[in-house]
């Protein structure tokens, strides 16, 4: 493993010796020894991410919204819907941004310096502007009743809902650490993993906070539809999740014993 940390930073400065910036290390999936030389610029990343984040509330929301409206998704298909536009987004632009779509995860990312600060506000906006839009193309689209409300709220307790949001972002960030910052991991299959434990978690945690995950896709739909019962538990418990997560993977990963097998 030495000599492979030690091939990809010399691959680093080699492409910084040419004047080619090194690749970002948060991309989902794509750690910096195999991605190409190209280097988005902030504009570029901004409008990926709002982008992305639009269409991951799009669908996702939108699946809610016409279960609730329709019932011909059923719960099950929202699941997966989820789990299938993160995949589908992640792949299409992990490239150009990171593919974080989450401010939760932006953060975290920057606390443990696989991010820049300097992005980090940016970042937010776009995410918070791609839920908001996507939020209010919904609105438009579909005949959303109070009953049909496709944002986040406790099912029971605020306390019991803060718990799960902690509970599965913390499991989301974990599965992201893992797969998109450790060398060690296999990569190819980033999006796939990130998708799937976002399907397992709304099947899991669905009926007890609505799975947010993601304070962008709670503020959103709350924006749009002036409901902000709860709103808090959806911006602290993400948050809090996703820093721990961070920090105990960091701890697993900090271990200089060489791989078995």
């Amino acid at each position: 493993m030495a000599g492979k940390a030690e091939g990809i930073e010399e691959e680093e400065m080699s492409r910084m010796e040419e004047g080619v910036n090194p690749s970002p290390s948060t991309t989902f999936g794509m750690h910096s020894c195999c991605s190409s030389n190209y280097v988005a610029t902030l504009a570029q990343k901004v409008v990926a991410e709002l982008i992305g984040t639009y269409f991951v509330v799009f669908a996702g929301c939108g699946a809610v919204a016409v279960n609730k409206i329709y019932g011909r998704v059923t719960f099950p298909g929202v699941c997966v819907t989820w789990g299938l536009i993160v995949m589908v987004m992640i792949y299409s632009l992990r490239h150009v941004s990171g593919a974080h779509f989450n401010p939760a995860v932006t953060i975290t990312l920057a606390i443990f310096r696989r991010f820049s600060f300097k992005e980090v506000p940016l970042y937010i906006l776009a995410q918070l502007l791609g839920s908001t839009v996507a939020s209010g193309t919904l609105a438009l689209l579909l005949d959303v009743t109070p009953e049909a409300y496709f944002g986040t709220v406790p099912g029971g307790s605020n306390g019991q809902s803060l718990v799960a949001e902690i509970i599965i972002t913390f499991l989301l960030m974990f599965v992201i650490s893992a797969v998109t910052t450790d060398e060690r991991a296999v990569d190819n299959l980033a999006g796939i993993a990130v998708g799937m434990t976002i399907m397992l978690n709304v099947l899991i945690a669905g009926p007890i906070s609505g799975a947010s995950m993601n304070p962008a896709r709670s503020v959103g739909p709350a924006i749009i539809e002036h409901v902000y019962c709860g709103l808090w538990v959806y911006i602290v418990g993400p948050i809090v999740g996703s820093i721990a997560a961070a920090f105990l993977y960091n701890f697993l990963r900090s271990s200089n014993m060489p791989l078995s097998g």
